[in-house]
């Protein structure tokens, strides 16, 4: 099964509310909201406050992707704001393993990100505790960017060492740019999670959009 996460970064900001319900119609499975520090990575986003006020306007799943430096110590702070999944980078600061923990102890999915440079097998240790990994085809912060082809063989080992740990359940999140070309070739490598933010938010018709997306993919899962 191929979920679609639409990412706000790509979203009208002066009517989220509107975005988010218009993705929701669109039968999007999540949103993909990208939390920035300016530290980790050279942009500054949202954070908590901001998700909180959202959360109250849509019930859509939250897919929260901490680009931060220190994720630990603000799980609690997005877990509360109304995350269902918060995501954060192995090369963070944080603990690997105590990050995760924190998660799951406030009864939200857990998620690692690795960035392009950062090789796959340094995330195998950790599998059996996540319920998703991301592997960034663009390099993290800014939106727009060009789609890294040359990230196809990590996503691949990925899904390859998660069906070898049993965990062929696992989802598979890609984000940078996605759209209906780059979509078939994510989804033959193994991945089922598209993250699409101008790809869908550019677009009239958000329904059109998502499911053209969501086709493509399909066309080429594995």
């Amino acid at each position: 099964m191929i979920y679609i996460s639409p990412s706000i970064l790509a979203s009208d900001f002066a009517n989220l509310e509107q975005e988010a319900l218009g993705m929701k119609a669109a039968c999007a499975d999540m949103l993909h909201i990208d939390v920035m520090d300016g530290c980790f990575v050279p942009n500054i986003s949202i954070g908590p406050c901001v998700i909180s006020s959202l959360r109250k306007k849509s019930d859509l799943f939250f897919d929260v992707h901490l680009m931060i430096q220190n994720p630990l110590k603000y799980i609690g702070d997005f877990a509360n704001a109304g995350a269902d999944m918060i995501t954060f980078h192995v090369e963070s600061d944080s603990d690997v393993a105590e990050t995760i923990k924190a998660i799951k102890s406030l009864g939200k999915k857990a998620g690692i990100a690795l960035k392009p440079k950062t090789d796959a097998n340094v995330i195998e240790k950790y599998i059996n505790d996540v319920d998703m990994v991301l592997v960034m085809t663009v390099e993290p912060g800014f939106g727009g960017q060009k789609f890294m082809a040359d990230m196809m063989p990590k996503v691949k080992t990925v899904r390859d060492m998660c069906n070898a740990c049993g965990r062929e359940d696992m989802l598979i999140q890609v984000d940078g740019g996605i759209d209906n070309s780059t979509a078939p070739v994510v989804a033959e490598n193994g991945a089922n999670v598209l993250v699409a933010g101008s790809a869908l938010f550019s677009k009239n018709d958000y329904k059109e959009a998502v499911a053209q997306l969501r086709s493509a993919a399909e066309s080429a899962a594995v």
